[in-house]
């Protein structure tokens, strides 16, 4: 018999652990009908993390995440459209503990990957949705094209790309609101009394905690291009019943943001327009330059008049905690305050020093 330190390895077989995960990530592909070529390049990354000494300890749980973390990021490398929810939810993990086991693949392997484009993200979560077949829980009007529904729903989403609302964020909430939106603009009639909540559980989708918040922003948005176009500033306009005329908004999107924001290269031309005068002219120039500009934060407040176009988390920042001013007895000197270590250094004898009291002392 041969030892197996002595063995050429030919005949080795491959461990239970490492059998079980290509099985699961081999069945994982099959079910996301993804081509042969994601497949063998998710078993090359699956074994290759397996025989890295950062996995050999973590637990079972997160071994079996991450065939999934290997599908994910093969995936991504092929530009292919995959959410990281829907891998959590074929896995039934949690996302925070799939995100860490992915960012530890991602930093021990050196894998390179590159961000999903929202315009791919639209597509993939809404072709998650059940409102493009008649089933007999879902009303026929509320049965919508699926070509028609993506293009609305990216317009939507790019209104808010311009409008700051997806920068830093996450962008599942931000699509699920400008889905909704888009669905219940097609045919407002039959679906403007159908709630958010209803809508996600008629489509069979998850309804993200973020995504009231991101469907109020985009309301808003809409209802300042509202109150900039011509034949709709007769009619009292509300977040009802704006959806409405999304369809007018978006066609003239561009030139609606423009009227309805105070845009900044606006204010920089006004603040200039005095400094290009006379040196004697008067400082009521600029004030009268202003006035017809955009007002001041505090104008535009009290007349409702076009503010800048901010990120909500400058228009909205969030408070900050006051910490206390220090009492009298916390200030009073005791003595019993730390030293730094630059004062005991001023105490210390330097080499220079040492000599020079040796030298006194024998003369002494």
């Amino acid at each position: 018999e041969v030892s197996y330190s002595q063995s050429t390895g030919q005949k080795e077989q491959l461990s239970r652990c490492l059998q079980r995960g290509i099985r699961r990530v081999q069945d994982l592909c099959k079910v996301l009908q993804l081509p042969t070529v994601f497949e063998e390049t998710a078993v090359s990354y699956f074994q290759r993390a397996l025989q890295h000494p950062s996995f050999h300890l973590v637990s079972l749980e997160k071994k079996e995440l991450l065939g999934g973390c290997c599908v994910f990021v093969t995936c991504r490398q092929r530009n292919w459209p995959l959410t990281m929810g829907t891998i959590c939810s074929l896995l039934y993990a949690k996302q925070e503990l799939f995100a860490s086991v992915y960012l530890s693949l991602q930093k021990e392997l050196g894998l390179s990957v590159p961000a999903l484009s929202l315009g791919d993200l639209v597509k993939t979560h809404l072709n998650s949705f059940r409102l493009f077949q008649h089933a007999a829980d879902i009303p026929a009007p509320f049965v919508e094209d699926k070509e028609k529904m993506i293009a609305r729903t990216m317009q939507v989403v790019e209104l808010a790309s311009e409008t700051w609302l997806v920068t830093g964020r996450h962008p599942v909430p931000i699509v699920t609101a400008a889905a909704f939106l888009s669905w219940q603009s097609l045919q407002p009639a039959a679906r403007l009394t159908c709630t958010f909540a209803r809508f996600c559980k008629l489509a069979g989708v998850d309804l993200p905690p973020p995504a009231h918040l991101r469907l109020k922003e985009l309301l808003e948005i809409l209802l300042r291009m509202a109150s900039q176009l011509a034949w709709l500033r007769v009619f009292n306009m509300d977040k009802k019943t704006v959806v409405k005329h999304i369809g007018d908004l978006l066609q003239h999107r561009i030139f609606l943001l423009k009227n309805a924001f105070c845009l900044e290269d606006g204010e920089e031309q006004h603040t200039a327009a005095p400094s290009e005068g006379s040196p004697g002219s008067p400082p009521a120039a600029g004030g009268a330059a202003q006035e017809e500009g955009c007002p001041s934060d505090g104008k535009r407040q009290r007349d409702g008049g076009p503010r800048p176009l901010l990120p909500p988390c400058l228009i909205n920042p969030r408070k900050r905690l006051r910490t206390a001013a220090p009492s009298a007895s916390d200030s009073a000197i005791t003595g019993d305050e730390p030293i730094s270590d630059s004062e005991i250094e001023q105490y210390l004898r330097g080499p220079e020093e040492i000599r020079a009291f040796r030298k006194a002392k024998a003369w002494l």
